[in-house]
């Protein structure tokens, strides 16, 4: 039975909204309010800004590219540095957020005056399908350790515990994505969610002592930034890691809903909201934003495109930052439920590459395709990291610009077989002519 797909324009009823928009929520809460706690902030300040953050890129985008935007991780390492230099401190990594915030605002100007034919010169789709399977192939190990199923300083076993939720979780999102009708059939991640909290707690792994301390209301840590050229200059190069992911997700996003967002509303568009939430969030105290993979994999999943289903989650993570409790059962999720729909989600994005590769019909057979997609693959699943400053390109943001430099490079290769065969070609004389 063929989905049903609700459309980027589209408005659903409220009672179908509010659940629908909850899913959204659910899906990106884990990883956007680890960052904050990695940093040492307040987390209702980043879900505050999470959600302002998208209903500013939603109206920027035209309401034609659906994302949500939620805390960047390109950005914890040299913030990290940053907090720990005597002298600093976060409010002067603040200042480097909104910099770098700046420096996508610039960016987008200049491919709204450039255009953006490049990406198909230096992204072709035996490139970019492998950019694409890139970005939930990388992922994909994340989820497997939220899931206990690798072995770490963290989990030095497997616990049946633990092992047991993953699997719960990530049975009824798959088979309830397969057999579940009507509405349900729309929110299977929503349900796999839910069943996989009631098992974790019915099994002890819900952290009820969290919740029990919160606060019922909490009003967000709001801060001032501070600028110092010595911070901005550890910050900045993390634009390039954030740049690429950003390209990256919008391609995928545009095959998975069927339209050119590359094009409509524009990639400047879609670019300059995320730089001006960015912004917004250094000003104020949170932290950099970032389209987020795990809604991806939801719209994916559930073919719910719609951006007033996302403008909805933005709004129920703008509210939920004022209430303490709410926010705290949201955060006692165990890592297993989130491990478990994330293992499905980013193997959804993954499959969107192959799909790509297909629907583009690249052929294999070509050396170039084989080895383009090859080495873009190689190079984001091996580890391999160059490193800028305080800053590490790897996975896919080092894939893709592998992808790039090579797609380039094959570029004017081609132009210049192309001037040579021009030049080799016979000439006509007067009289043929």
């Amino acid at each position: 039975m063929k989905k049903k797909i609700i459309q980027v324009e589209e408005k659903p009823p409220l009672l179908e909204a509010i659940p629908l928009s909850l899913q959204h929520m659910f899906a990106m809460f884990s990883a956007s309010v680890l960052v904050p706690n990695l940093l040492g902030i307040n987390p209702a300040v980043v879900l505050f800004m999470n959600g302002i953050g998208t209903l500013l890129y939603i109206l920027i985008s035209k309401g034609k590219a659906p994302a949500y935007l939620g805390s960047s991780f390109a950005f914890i390492a040299p913030a990290g540095v940053i907090i720990a230099t005597k002298g600093l401190g976060y409010p002067y990594a603040l200042g480097g957020f909104v910099v770098t915030g700046a420096a996508f605002c610039v960016i987008a100007l200049v491919i709204k005056f450039c255009g953006t034919r490049w990406i198909d010169v230096i992204l072709p789709p035996a490139a970019m399908g492998s950019v694409v399977a890139l970005i939930g192939l990388e992922l994909s190990g994340t989820a497997a350790k939220m899931g206990g199923l690798i072995l770490s300083d963290t989990y030095r076993q497997i616990d049946p515990k633990q092992a047991a939720v993953f699997l719960i979780t990530l049975g009824v999102a798959v088979f309830g994505s397969v057999l579940f009708r009507k509405f349900f059939a729309v929110i299977p991640i929503l349900i796999a969610i839910v069943t996989g909290y009631f098992a974790a707690s019915v099994m002890g792994l819900v952290r009820w002592d969290l919740v029990n301390a919160a606060p019922v209301f909490a009003v967000p840590n709001f801060q001032p930034a501070k600028f110092d050229w010595n911070a901005i200059s550890i910050i900045l190069p993390a634009t390039l890691v954030v740049v690429s992911e950003h390209i990256g997700h919008q391609i995928v996003t545009g095959k998975i809903i069927g339209r050119d967002i590359i094009k409509d509303p524009g990639l400047h568009r879609t670019l300059m909201g995320d730089g001006l939430s960015t912004m917004l969030s250094g000003f104020v105290g949170s932290v950099p934003t970032t389209t987020y993979g795990e809604n991806i994999g939801v719209m994916a999943m559930t073919g719910v495109y719609s951006v007033w289903v996302i403008a909805g989650a933005a709004v129920i993570s703008v509210v939920i930052s004022f209430f303490g409790k709410v926010s705290a059962v949201i955060q006692s999720i165990p890592n297993p439920v989130m491990g478990g729909v994330s293992f499905l989600l980013y193997g959804m994005i993954a499959a969107s590459g192959l799909r790509l590769l297909v629907e583009q019909k690249v052929d294999f057979g070509r050396s170039r395709n084989l080895a383009m997609a090859s080495v873009v693959l190689v190079t984001g699943l091996s580890g391999a990291f160059v490193q800028i400053g305080q800053v590490k390109l790897t996975g896919m943001s080092l894939g893709a610009c592998v992808a790039m430099l090579l797609g380039l490079i094959f570029w004017v290769i081609d132009r210049f077989h192309a001037a040579n065969d021009y030049e080799d070609a016979p000439k006509e004389t007067a009289e043929e002519q």
